[in-house]
């Protein structure tokens, strides 16, 4: 069984939700007050939400943009788990971010490998 259209999927739900809460989630909102960082707030909504269509569109259509879709969120992810660790926020608080820099590193690394 090949397990990355799976991976490629779960990421990509899951920016799907990330990226329209920044949106709409007073959560969400309310963090990047937090971070100190609410002008980039609905850039990173954007973002997220281009990185999960440039997933699924890569998967299917051409391999190059959903290599460059898991860069992408990969870098964006990796630039947030740094934020929360400059914040002070513990591992656990952090862990999100830096799982998804991970798994969007491992789709990105899956991809080249097989289609570059």
């Amino acid at each position: 069984m090949n397990l990355l259209p799976l991976l490629i999927w779960f990421s990509s739900l899951a920016f799907l939700y990330f990226g329209f809460s920044c949106f709409y989630s007073d959560f969400i909102i309310k963090e990047f007050v937090r971070y100190n960082l609410t002008r980039f707030r609905r850039t990173t909504g954007y973002l997220q939400l281009l990185g999960a269509i440039g997933l699924v569109l890569g998967l299917y259509l051409q391999p190059l943009v959903l290599f460059i879709a898991a860069i992408g969120l990969s870098l964006l992810m990796l630039a947030g788990f740094i934020v929360r660790l400059k914040i002070k926020d513990n591992f656990l608080q952090s862990s999100p971010s830096f799982f998804f820099a991970v798994l969007n590193s491992i789709i990105a690394f899956k991809t080249y490998t097989l289609y570059f």
